[in-house]
């Protein structure tokens, strides 16, 4: 009875956390187009939470780049300051956008050039350790339009 008690919580446990990362969708992503010596690149994306819980993405990580962190940007005095940040909150039924200027995924000590007919994989991991992997699409940003936002 008791092996049947815990087998189930297990069962329940796991379901509960593969429930996080299929609860949330990823749209309009890429990562921006650096020259070939830049080593310094950025995900961008937008992530909608359908679940009826607030979730978080705690850390990334992606094969295209030694470090990868979470990061915003924030007016400090009107000056313009980029930071790391420990997550990026997913309202319940809500999104977050990562966008040039917010909140965005660094990618960081790039292994390699960024070609615009090779995506990037990037791996999400949620708060509850549940991943989702999303191939993005690298893509140039014009700095003008950027400004415009």
């Amino acid at each position: 009875m008791k092996k049947s008690i815990v087998a189930t919580l297990v069962v329940l446990a796991f379901n509960a956390q593969a429930a996080v990362n299929d609860q949330i969708s990823v749209a309009d992503g890429f990562v921006r187009e650096v020259p070939p010596n830049q080593t310094i690149s950025a995900a961008f994306m937008t992530l909608h939470n359908e679940d009826m819980n607030d979730h978080k993405v705690v850390s990334a990580s992606s094969p295209a780049a030694k470090v990868v962190e979470l990061h915003t940007h924030s007016n400090d005095n009107g000056v313009m300051k980029m930071r790391q940040i420990p997550e990026i909150s997913l309202p319940a039924g809500g999104e977050a956008f990562l966008k040039p200027g917010g909140l965005h995924i660094m990618l960081i000590d790039l292994t390699g050039p960024l070609a615009t007919n090779k995506p990037v994989p990037v791996t999400l991991k949620f708060e509850d350790g549940s991943e989702k992997t999303v191939s993005l699409p690298v893509k140039s940003v014009n700095p003008m339009m950027q400004m415009q936002h």
